[in-house]
């Protein structure tokens, strides 16, 4: 076994229990690949990071959908324009930094915070109500938006798709981060449509991760379903400071 293995084995438990819960586990493993190959291309680097995450969260997005209520009508039709935004988001990053896109990103962050933290009712139950046909032109317009960001830029895509879910179809968390789990599914389809006919992927890492990356996702979509809403909505709280403080500090340096 490869000695970077070591490090990087448990960098992929704790992304995948992560990102099953909430999302973010990027924030965990693509930090964690590029301090162990620094002389490393970022594509490829990005490239095994998508095929282990994909694994996982292909593993909590079929422990939720055999206890969860998902709207598959709507979910199924936002993945797919999710999945056309992000192969779309990959293409156009070559023709503008994503790095121009980050004091916006830093603003909807706080924006986002701000309105979860001052509603404490914010999705913590779930309004139940059927989806119209103005519900389905939403998710797409979400899934087309948010697939573009995470082809393009990435950070936060999770937490962004479960407060639209929560604000625009009145989902709980726990209900909105099983559904965000179908999309996300689907931007990182695209990014792997990218990344594997480019030989962008070192499976000799990536297969190890991805296994350990299943592991962890299966324990964070347990506890999810057992800890609820309360848990969930102070985890996803947790995660946007974070990921907030994260980018504040790369721009503050110029990172």
């Amino acid at each position: 076994m490869p000695h970077e293995l070591l490090f990087l084995l448990p960098l992929a438990f704790a992304a995948g229990l992560i990102d099953a819960a909430v999302g973010g586990g990027g924030l965990i493993m693509v930090p964690g690949l590029f301090a162990t190959f620094p002389r490393e291309t970022p594509a490829a680097l990005m490239g095994t990071n998508k095929f282990a995450a994909i694994m996982g969260t292909a593993s909590a997005t079929l422990r939720y959908a055999r206890q969860v209520k998902l709207d598959w009508h709507i979910l199924l039709p936002s993945a797919l324009a999710a999945f056309v935004g992000s192969y779309a988001g990959a293409r156009v990053i070559h023709l503008l930094p994503a790095s121009s896109v980050r004091p916006l990103v830093i603003v909807l962050l706080l924006v986002m915070l701000a309105y979860t933290w001052f509603k404490p009712a914010f999705g913590s139950e779930d309004a139940g109500r059927p989806l119209t046909r103005r519900d389905l032109y939403v998710g797409l317009a979400i899934g087309a938006a948010i697939g573009f960001y995470d082809g393009f830029f990435g950070p936060g895509t999770g937490s962004f798709l479960i407060f639209l879910f929560i604000r625009f179809f009145h989902f709980d968390f726990l209900r909105a981060s099983a559904s965000a789990k179908v999309v996300n599914l689907a931007t990182n389809l695209a990014a792997l449509a990218f990344f594997v006919p480019a030989g962008m992927v070192y499976y000799q890492y990536a297969i190890p991760m991805a296994l350990v990356n299943i592991a962890g996702a299966q324990v964070g979509s347990r506890l999810a379903l057992k800890g609820g809403n309360l848990w969930i909505r102070r985890l996803f709280i947790a995660l946007a400071l974070v990921l907030l403080a994260r980018l504040i500090w790369q721009t503050v340096s110029g990172a």
